[in-house]
């Protein structure tokens, strides 16, 4: 939109009466924030003239950068035919119809139906809902419960951030009491003297180890996101996703596999869970499906889970007054035209994030690195004060704040999780970008390591 407000007054009437998402809402009153006014490619451009690279590709979402057009297209095209009308009462819009069936088509064979929500919570809120009606219509109402991970985040709802691990929202809201934890499969933060692999099999057996101390004829799922993007970017060890697979496959038990974030194309494959080979009962996508453009979200149901939906009949009592909204699916459907005619994926996959990776994987040797790990074009920066102890540079992640802010100011946009910084950069950044990137960083790090006083460089 044309800017009619001065930067001054639009920063004074956003702490006024604006409230943010995951914010101090006193702190941000007090000292503000930044008004973003513009994007083009992997730029975001705020009201006070700063240009910032942006290597979180917005909240995960925008995995095409800011500059297609075709999709914005698609968007004003739809809103001047229909802008909008519900999915119930037997009703569907073209938009909607087209792109159920083109996820479908990328996902694999098994994978038939699709249910559309606003955002990845309240497709996990869905998903809840998907997996007692299954086992209720089974006739095995007491496989009622949930099995997720410590540190995982699966949206902020009540029902998707029980399902999620992170404490700070567990402390602020009571949780359901169908839903339990295990622990994450961190190495560095957990893995102690065990080797990775040893670690990640040992994480896989808590997932077992919970199933019997519950019992399998209780448990009705278990949720996980192939990496655990929010959570610091938590790339499990090679041995843990076959381990938890065979776990799985041995008990009547469904997956949900979480790729809100892990999803098109951002591990390499279309989702991540079959970077990881693993086989879900149920789906869960919302951000890139738009490039987050347009707000989208949904579960994709294999055949297993909606064949006795369909057989037992009974109205699924659920439902969002915009799901399969026409504009989004249109954003949706262009997003899609982009990810399978045009070579953005296969460059990517094959040039982007070797590059990515190798140049990122360079910093490992400087001295508040103490890990780097990264999976296809998702990755993360581990800060520590000493190498071999792991300890940390500040108590309560201080120093990963610092690092960020120290970034943001170089005109790197990355966020910060824990003690670690983490990434997820547009498919369309450039190798020359990457080296601005991966420069900015380091430089980000080289004050960090001076404001904390660690030498060696």
């Amino acid at each position: 939109m044309n800017a009619t407000l001065g930067t001054t007054q639009l920063k004074q009437l956003d702490q006024n009466h604006h409230l943010h998402p995951f914010t101090d809402f006193r702190d941000y009153a007090e000292h503000g924030g930044r008004i973003v006014s513009r994007a083009e490619h992997v730029y975001i451009y705020d009201s006070d003239g700063n240009r910032i690279q942006d290597a979180m590709s917005g909240l995960w979402c925008c995995s095409l950068g800011y500059s297609q057009d075709g999709i914005k297209r698609a968007v004003a095209e739809q809103l001047m035919e229909l802008p909008f009308y519900n999915n119930f009462f037997r009703c569907s819009n073209q938009p909607a119809v087209e792109l159920a069936t083109r996820l479908t088509g990328v996902a694999p064979d098994r994978f038939n139906r699709v249910f559309f929500t606003n955002s990845g919570s309240e497709a996990n809120d869905t998903q809840i809902k998907f997996v007692h009606r299954y086992y209720q219509l089974l006739g095995k109402p007491q496989k009622r419960l949930i099995i997720s991970r410590k540190n995982a985040y699966h949206g902020s709802t009540i029902g998707a951030s029980s399902l999620g691990g992170m404490n700070a929202m567990h402390q602020q809201t009571q949780g359901l009491n169908y839903i339990h934890h295990i622990e994450q499969p961190h190495w560095f933060e957990l893995g102690g003297d065990m080797s990775r692999d040893e670690f990640g099999l040992w994480a896989a057996n808590e997932l077992a180890k919970k199933i019997d101390e519950l019992g399998e004829y209780n448990v009705a799922a278990f949720i996980a996101e192939p990496i655990q993007g929010a959570g610091g970017v938590i790339i499990p060890p090679d041995t843990y996703w076959p381990a938890v697979k065979e776990i799985l496959n041995e008990r009547d038990i469904l997956f949900i596999s979480d790729e809100v974030i892990c999803g098109f194309g951002r591990t390499g494959e279309w989702f991540g869970f079959q970077t990881y080979d693993t086989e879900p009962d149920l789906v869960t996508f919302a951000k890139a499906v738009t490039n987050g453009y347009m707000p989208l979200g949904g579960c994709l149901v294999s055949d297993k889970v909606s064949d006795v939906l369909l057989a037992s009949g009974g109205e699924f009592a659920h439902g969002l007054t915009y799901s399969g909204h026409p504009a989004s699916c249109a954003a949706g459907l262009a997003t899609l035209d982009v990810m399978e005619h045009t070579p953005i994926l296969e460059t990517a996959t094959k040039t982007l994030a070797p590059y990515f990776t190798d140049k990122l994987s360079g910093l490992g040797d400087h001295p508040i690195v103490g890990e780097v790990r990264a999976k296809g074009l998702v990755a993360a920066v581990e800060l520590v004060r000493d190498k071999g102890s792991r300890e940390r540079l500040a108590p309560e992640s201080e120093a990963a704040v610092y690092c960020r802010d120290r970034a943001i100011e170089s005109g790197l946009m990355v966020r910060q999780t824990g003690d670690a910084m983490i990434f997820s950069p547009p498919f369309v950044t450039t190798l020359e970008e990457v080296d601005a990137l991966v420069n900015n960083l380091a430089d980000a790090l080289d004050k960090t390591a001076s404001h904390y006083g660690v030498h060696g460089w």
